[in-house]
């Protein structure tokens, strides 16, 4: 099963993540992260088909995904 990690401190709330996705399966989180943005994040994992679209379309490389124990990710934290 994919798994999709939001790293909140890392997102700026751009949302282009949530556009990206062809499930429809991100949304803005209702509370601030530590620099005052609402982040993405994951509102039903179980849908996820792991096609990444929402890391590589990520500017701020706030989100990773692995599929089988791969990881899908821009930048190494």
């Amino acid at each position: 099963m994919p798994m999709i990690k939001v790293h909140k401190e890392t997102c700026k709330g751009c949302e282009l993540c949530i556009h990206a996705c062809p499930q429809e399966i991100l949304v803005m989180s209702k509370v601030l992260n530590k620099k005052g943005y609402f982040y993405a994040m994951v509102e039903d994992p179980g849908r996820c088909i792991g096609c990444a679209m929402c890391a590589l379309t990520c500017p701020d490389v706030a989100i990773e995904v692995g599929v089988q124990g791969t990881r899908y990710v821009l930048y190494e934290y």
